[in-house]
């Protein structure tokens, strides 16, 4: 071995030890006859000296030695001087005097400082993402990732599962997203598609017998990228033959107070709460609610459809919604303030935001005038608006009610600082509608996806065509307000598969053609089977408290769906495209000049 022990794992007990150290020079400081270098590895650091009456040839090769040159020490582990000690690090109270020293490689000076105490501009971490990961908080992060996949692996190892891989390139079977397609040199003309899950496979692994299947699965899905969306993407994928859906939750519920437990030593609730999609929407406006804190919305249609104010009394004849939140504590917003929150409403959907604020005096507002006092004080009853609140209120279609006041709500949250940033709040959410209906096309869009089962007792709503109040058996857990997990009870019938096909419009040989090979499966015996999914960098992205799943992914791409240290994807020559019988309608200078 090149070295006998890390830079984290020298104490007292090791002094007068002849020890062999190698990493990376994190700091060096000349004091002329003595030279001082912190020497760090992946584990930690050590204080290393140079004496020049103890070797003068290690001496003068470190005082060549620059930061992040990648070295080998020999020396001798002795006491440091007390008033020298570093309490801070594992190895504080020794040092370790160098005897020999090897220059393995030197280096440029970095773009930044190897150190997680500077402000680093993203794009310059990405494009030297191999400086950037030795920084200590990445080194935590990625190493967090590995333990808390171990724990999954060893969790549903226990419970008998079986780590079965599935295709990358596969058929391109939509799921709700663009595919990525990948050409066919031999089959020219065709493509592969990468998979965007691998829940077809999943569900024939099943009808193949293998009962609990898992997979720490690489998935791909070419949409619109944001802070919590990367094109490739890692999910614990899961899928299990003979169950209920209490029974994924149990499972589920199982691998979270693990994780925890060995991750952050916090013990979390053993059963999490259960919230219906419908109730999650009405009260929070949001299907991935943030129940953290309150600030509930309030439903004022019934209420407030005689009242004085023409535009709330059309929205509530027209089917619409008036709805509100209190903001607790905000009366002190200026109206510049409040005329900020109007245009982010605008953003969000609303057409304005009409309030209350409510003061010792009475309320303030420009729409006071055309409500009676009963119709006040049910305002102020029904949304617990005190003195020093302010009531916001949003009058429209259902739809944009919910996520105007759902946003708002959240915004609100976030700058008055009602969310404990330290808890976590674990949610399922549950009683999906089946379907959705496309206003766009005219036709309704499974909610969730096709292979998706349904409450027993709607059975006859999808016979009659009662498809809006269709309950999935479909389920999401939410932490914090971040969907973390979805899944489903699955159709295991080729008769209701095929149903649900029609329904959203894809025609039997449309059927056949994307999805053939699954529904021959399913004439051959198949279990009833349902399963769910995790989003691992999500869960990470939690776990350490970060604004972007970038940060917990060793080589993640921009938000242009670029690598800025590789630069994919780029151009490929003329040789290739011909190869895959491909002709390019972009004229691209790059590859011109390949």
């Amino acid at each position: 071995m090149l070295r006998t022990h890390t830079c984290n794992e020298l104490t007292e007990k090791d002094i007068g030890q002849n020890v062999k150290l190698c990493g990376w020079v994190q700091s060096r400081r000349d004091h002329g006859e003595l030279i001082f270098i912190d020497l760090r590895d992946a584990y930690g650091i050590t204080q290393v000296v140079f004496d020049h009456e103890i070797s003068n040839q290690a001496h003068s090769i470190a005082e060549q030695v620059r930061g992040e040159y990648v070295i080998q020490i020999e020396g001798l582990v002795r006491i440091r001087p007390q008033d020298t000690a570093n309490d801070k690090i594992t190895t504080g109270k020794i040092e370790v005097l160098v005897e020999k020293i090897q220059v393995f490689n030197q280096a440029l000076t970095p773009p930044f400082e190897v150190s997680d105490d500077i402000n680093i501009g993203e794009e310059s971490r990405l494009r030297y993402r191999y400086v950037d990961m030795r920084r200590p908080v990445m080194q935590k992060a990625l190493r967090m990732r590995y333990r808390a996949t171990k724990i999954m692996r060893d969790y549903l190892d226990e419970q008998g599962f079986v780590d079965i891989e599935t295709p990358i390139l596969t058929k391109s079977t939509p799921e709700g997203a663009r595919d990525y397609l990948v050409p066919s040199r031999v089959n020219q003309g065709k493509f592969y598609a990468l998979p965007q899950s691998p829940q077809i496979f999943k569900q024939i692994l099943m009808v193949s017998g293998f009962d609990r299947y898992y997979q720490i699965a690489k998935c791909f899905r070419d949409e619109d990228l944001r802070a919590d969306r990367q094109p490739e993407f890692t999910q614990l994928d899961v899928e299990l033959s003979f169950v209920e859906q209490e029974d994924i939750f149990i499972l589920f519920e199982g691998l979270l107070n693990k994780i925890f437990k060995e991750l952050k030593a916090i013990d979390i609730p053993q059963s999490f709460k259960r919230l219906s999609h419908k109730e999650a929407i009405e009260r929070y406006g949001s299907d991935k609610p943030d129940t953290r804190f309150g600030m509930e919305l309030v439903d004022l249609s019934n209420e407030l459809k005689g009242c004085g104010l023409k535009v709330f009394k059309e929205v509530i004849s027209l089917g619409g919604k008036v709805k509100a939140i209190n903001a607790k504590s905000c009366a002190d917003f200026s109206r510049s303030k409040i005329d900020a929150l109007t245009e982010k409403a605008k953003v969000w959907g609303a057409k304005g935001l009409a309030y209350f604020v409510v003061k010792a005096d009475g309320v303030q507002s420009p729409i006071y005038k055309f409500f009676t006092e009963t119709e006040v004080k049910t305002i102020l009853s029904k949304t617990k608006a005190e003195i020093g609140d302010i009531v916001f209120f949003c009058a429209d279609k259902t739809d944009i009610c919910h996520n105007v006041l759902g946003n708002l709500r959240l915004t609100l949250a976030k700058e008055k600082n009602l969310i404990d940033k330290n808890s976590f709040d674990f949610l399922w959410v549950v009683d999906f509608p089946l379907f959705k209906y496309n206003e766009e096309q005219q036709r309704w869009d499974s909610e969730h996806h096709p292979f998706t089962s349904f409450a027993e007792e709607d059975l006859d709503k999808l016979n009659s065509g009662d498809y809006a109040n269709i309950k999935s058996r479909s389920y999401d857990l939410v932490i914090n307000g971040i969907e973390m997990a979805s899944g489903s009870i699955r159709i295991h019938s080729p008769k209701i598969q095929k149903k649900i096909f029609e329904i959203i419009g894809i025609t039997d040989q449309e059927a056949e053609k994307r999805f053939g090979f699954l529904l021959e499966a399913f004439n051959y015996g198949a279990p009833p089977h349902g399963g769910i999914a995790i989003g691992i960098d999500r869960l990470m992205t939690l776990f350490l408290k970060s604004d972007s799943i970038r940060d917990v992914i060793a080589f993640p791409k921009t938000q242009r769906g670029s690598c800025l240290m590789t630069e994919a994807p780029s151009a490929i020559d003329q040789a290739q495209l011909n190869e895959l019988a491909l002709k390019l309608d972009i004229i691209d200078e790059e590859s011109l000049s390949n």
